[in-house]
């Protein structure tokens, strides 16, 4: 329970800028390029289909960059996924190219893409890499996860994990709280997770306690995973340290995370890579 008397330290207090710069022929991230050109051997100008192609990417690239370098920007959501699709093919050999350390990766992204930091460009995200052109793709998911999540339930009644009253507002946060917590005894890994982080369970959600400093548990956080934080109030997702944005919806928090961990192309925390690959396999 919060103490009476001491202020609460909020989710949205802004923490340091991540100071790392992103590998890219420039050092302004907001006007850099994902996308090297090679140059012409013989000088000659003309570009080859494929390499004009990567041209105009890098055109996108460019225009989404600028659209986020003032301070406190805020571009147009439709604006921003038109351009992401347009850019897909660049953006993705980026992210998943070898040039960029598994344990740098979600930063550099993030620097690159700041439209990343809202959760619903990670979630249309995850529609382009597997939904491809099926625009239902999301919904479909949805539908798919809020099966997965009944089955579960009575699962882990079953196994006696979970025990009644269980919350019943399958889209309020208590129910979703309760259910990621228990996801890691009914689908264990054989991997223990860090000391520091005690229950596996901590690698999808932590839930605050009183005046609990926000930025100061994910400094201390011995994974850089993507983590839901929920303060009694709001929901938030964080990466390594960098808080992202509030969710709307509690319930779509673990769709969220499979979102960034694709978005990513990061790595499943050893501790509870059964679960994850579980919850893939039955929802996404």
């Amino acid at each position: 329970m919060p103490q009476r008397g001491v202020q609460k330290r909020s989710l949205f207090e802004p923490s340091p800028e991540d100071e790392s710069e992103l590998s890219t022929p420039s050092t302004d991230v907001s006007l850099a390029s994902t996308i090297l050109l090679p140059e012409s051997d013989d000088g000659n100008d003309e570009l080859s289909p494929d390499q004009d192609s990567r041209k105009t990417q890098a055109r996108h690239y460019k225009t989404l960059s600028t659209m986020y370098s003032r301070p406190n920007s805020k571009p147009n959501q439709c604006d921003v996924a038109q351009i992401l699709n347009l850019e897909f093919e660049a953006r993705r050999a980026f992210i998943d190219s070898d040039a960029i350390r598994k344990e740098d990766r979600a930063a550099k992204v993030m620097d690159a893409y700041p439209c990343f930091k809202d959760p619903r460009h990670a979630i249309d995200e995850l529609g382009r890499i597997l939904g491809g052109t099926n625009k239902r793709y999301i919904d479909e998911t949805k539908n798919r996860w809020e099966n997965f999540c009944a089955n579960v339930q009575l699962y882990g009644l079953w196994k006696k994990v979970l025990k009644k009253p269980f919350p019943i507002d399958t889209y309020g946060a208590e129910f979703t709280i309760a259910l990621l917590q228990s996801l890691p005894s009914l689908f264990p890994s054989p991997k223990l997770p860090p000391k520091r982080l005690g229950n596996a369970s901590e690698a999808l959600i932590h839930v605050l306690q009183g005046n609990e400093d926000p930025n100061k548990y994910l400094e201390t956080r011995p994974l850089s995973s993507p983590v839901l934080l929920y303060d009694g109030t709001v929901c938030i997702l964080a990466i390594g340290e960098v808080p992202v944005s509030p969710l709307e919806n509690a319930f779509d928090g673990m769709i969220t995370l499979m979102a960034y961990y694709y978005a990513f192309n990061l790595t499943y925390p050893k501790c509870i890579a059964t679960l994850l690959s579980n919850s893939d396999r039955g929802s996404f």
